[in-house]
């Protein structure tokens, strides 16, 4: 089913349903020493290089990796791959 078509009957009860959308730029191993250290303007290493996809993520499970944009003065998500339930051979 893609986005314009219109769910089935059945499906109609849980589209309305919230979700947790959750989009991961990467992270890191910190002590907490360190993490008790950091302050404005401290910068935190991300375990991912710069140009890396960042993963979207719905009740903690992956569904697309994206790459950052920024719209006006926000940023979003620009999705480029959207991950398959079965893995491919």
């Amino acid at each position: 089913m893609n986005a314009t078509e219109t769910p089935p009957a059945n499906l109609d009860v849980l589209l309305d349903v919230p979700v947790s959308l959750t989009v991961e730029l990467g992270g890191c191993l910190m002590s907490m020493r360190e993490v008790l250290q950091l302050g404005v303007g401290s910068v935190v290493q991300l375990d991912k290089v710069a140009s890396a996809p960042v993963e979207l993520l719905v009740n903690r499970k992956l569904i697309a990796r994206g790459e950052v944009v920024v719209v006006e003065d926000r940023f979003g998500i620009k999705v480029t791959e959207i991950v398959s339930a079965t893995p491919q051979p």
